[in-house]
């Protein structure tokens, strides 16, 4: 696989927003709620450079469609993106606070009306 940092190219936040938009659904909630984690610990003041990049590089990577697995195909098409969207938490897990969650919580609540709690305690758990 590339270095992540090959995919920064990629991030922007209409790219990023567009990409959770079209495809919320089919990468399911973990996937959504990583990203959003990512994305808000991201525009946090305190987050140092180094945690940014690696963030950037990540959401770079999700919105790419030129990934490992191709996301067209839903569960497995997300795995690889899962898998670095999870690596990259526990990275940057000391830039998620309560703030991030609510923010992220917030905005997942409007793409999954009807999120189960243990769903989104299996991502905390990785932080």
């Amino acid at each position: 696989m590339k270095k992540l940092s090959n995919y920064r190219r990629f991030f922007s936040e209409s790219a990023f927003w567009g990409k959770l938009r079209r495809f919320a659904s089919a990468a399911g909630v973990k996937t959504v709620y990583s990203a959003l984690l990512l994305y808000y610990a991201f525009k946090r003041d305190e987050t140092p450079a180094w945690a940014k990049r690696s963030i950037v590089g990540v959401l770079g990577y999700l919105i790419t469609p030129l990934d490992v697995l191709p996301d067209l195909t839903p569960l497995v098409g997300y795995t690889d993106d899962i898998g670095v969207l999870g690596m990259c938490l526990v990275m940057v897990a000391a830039y998620i606070n309560d703030d991030v969650r609510m923010q992220a919580r917030e905005h997942l609540a409007r793409w999954f009306p009807s999120v189960q709690e243990s769903d989104l305690i299996e991502v905390e758990e990785k932080l």
